[in-house]
């Protein structure tokens, strides 16, 4: 067969590849989206903690804070509907262990010019932990709505193909192109693969982001990768409000966009196994299913072999914060492999790496952990 040709191909389906793809055919292009899982949005994309950063999350890492901020507005505006704005959110810093006191958080505030009021007293927290608390301007967005708007919004735009279950295989340059080989993802044994050319690939697969590189002949990243737990609560008295106490090994709390329910996160236990090298080795894969490997990682969610849940000792911890006339309920659990730069861990900072690694043929990597960051692309196609 052939190999169908495309101006544009984007590798992985979450909402960075998905917004790629949208932003290049809007510009006219001919693009194909590619995605290894049967369906998009399974990943990162749809497990976090659904916070639409305005800054505060950054006291060490001003340039963080600052872009999360610079997006924050317009990814508002552009996605509405799938925003909670309605919740009264926190920031708190705890007494004990903490990088930044109540005095740097002021002035980190005041110096990027984000909104914080120092609460002195409140019934529902225990201020005999906490050293400050703020009330701040920051929402959440819905992930499994935003991913109902955007998987119809691809799929039913003319100038984009999505193919599913299509893992990448192989790669040839040739003078202006790159040839592309595919295989169905759920097929056991090899097939015959789909095949495309493009002059433009965009790898936007996030924890495949250095198995992919490979593939093009260029760097990898320097990567970490976990396995991480969000755990959803509900809770009568804390609804429709936030907590977030930083900077150091403490939790977060706060509504999972329009959900109704809260997601909970925690430094501490969130985190289930750590791969410090490039690609994402964990001890949970193993030769048998070929659905995960590190070359090409697995939904953590539906797996078999996902960690126990931590869900518990996350809670034990944030209840350290509460008087006790908050009470939380946990439901359920979903799991993923967070990928970061290992340079992230001297300021915390989660930067958005977007470059051009090759140029005719042009492979960009885009590799960002912000949902706000999904405009970045603009700036360099």
């Amino acid at each position: 067969m052939q190999p169908e040709k495309f101006d544009a191909v984007v590798l992985g389906g979450g909402i960075f590849g998905c917004y790629a793809a949208l932003y290049l055919a809007g510009k006219g292009a001919k693009v194909a989206l590619f995605e290894k899982e049967g369906q998009l949005f399974q990943k990162a994309s749809l497990v976090n903690q659904a916070r639409l950063h305005g800054g505060y999350h950054y006291p060490r890492s001003i340039a963080t804070a600052a872009l999360s901020d610079a997006h924050k507005e317009r990814f508002t505006r552009e996605h509405r509907q799938f925003v909670n704005s309605s919740f009264e959110k926190y920031y708190a810093i705890d007494r004990f262990g903490s990088f930044t006191d109540a005095g740097q958080f002021e002035r980190f505030c005041q110096y990027l010019k984000i909104p914080c009021t120092r609460i002195p007293a409140h019934p529902l927290f225990n201020f005999q932990r906490l050293e400050a608390l703020y009330l701040t301007t920051e929402y959440s967005f819905d992930p499994v709505l935003l991913r109902q708007f955007y998987v119809h919004k691809v799929e039913t735009t003319p100038k984009i193909t999505v193919r599913k279950s299509a893992r990448l295989e192989a790669v040839q340059k040739t003078t202006d192109s790159w040839a592309m080989t595919f295989r169905n993802a759920e097929q056991t044994q090899p097939g015959p693969g789909m095949r495309c050319e493009s002059p433009i690939v965009i790898n936007a697969t996030y924890a495949a982001t250095n198995a992919v590189n490979r593939l093009f002949g260029v760097r990898d990243l320097d990567l970490t990768h976990e396995i991480s737990e969000i755990a959803f609560f509900t809770s009568e008295q804390f609804k429709n409000k936030g907590l977030t106490v930083m900077d150091g090994p403490f939790s977060s709390i706060m509504p999972f966009g329009l959900s109704g329910f809260l997601s909970l996160s925690s430094v501490a236990y969130t985190h289930h196994k750590i791969s410090y090298e490039n690609l994402p080795h964990f001890n949970c894969q193993v030769p048998e299913d070929p659905t995960c490997v590190p070359e090409a990682p697995g939904i953590c969610t539906t797996c078999p072999r996902r960690p126990k849940s931590n869900a518990y000792k996350m809670l034990r911890q944030m209840q350290q914060y509460f008087t006790n006339a908050a009470q939380f309920t946990h439901w359920f659990s979903y799991f993923t492999i967070k990928s970061k730069l290992k340079t992230s861990y001297i300021d915390d900072g989660r930067p958005t790496d977007i470059s051009v690694l090759s140029e005719k043929p042009t492979l960009i990597c885009l590799f960002a952990g912000k949902v706000n960051s999904i405009y970045e692309i603009e700036k360099i196609v």
